[in-house]
C-alpha cells in the first residue's frame, strides 16, 4: 500500500494519500484549500543502501525540464 505525497500548488501544502486499491477512485484535492492543482513530489525516505556488487551503487542524472531541473534515479536490483 503506497503513500504518494503531493505538493498543492495553490497554497503550497504538502498532502499524503494512502493508495489501498489501484483501482480505487481516490479524490484529489488539497485538504487546507480544496484545489485540486496537486503535484506528485518525490517523497524523502529512511532507507539507506549499501555498496552492492563492486562497488556498483545508485547512480543519478540530472537534466532540465520544464520545472526546472529533474532527476532520474538508477537503482540496482531486482526489476521487472
Amino acid at each position: 500500500m503506497p503513500i504518494y505525497e503531493f505538493k498543492c500548488q495553490d497554497c503550497d501544502k504538502y498532502v499524503e494519500i494512502l493508495v489501498i486499491n489501484k483501482d480505487e477512485e481516490i479524490e484529489m484535492k488539497c485538504p487546507d484549500c480544496g484545489s485540486t492543482n496537486l503535484e506528485r513530489i518525490l517523497s524523502s525516505t529512511s532507507h539507506v543502501m549499501g555498496i552492492g556488487q563492486a562497488g556498483v551503487g545508485a547512480t543519478a542524472k540530472t537534466r532540465n525540464c520544464s520545472s526546472g531541473s529533474c532527476t532520474t534515479y538508477d537503482i540496482p536490483g531486482y526489476s521487472r
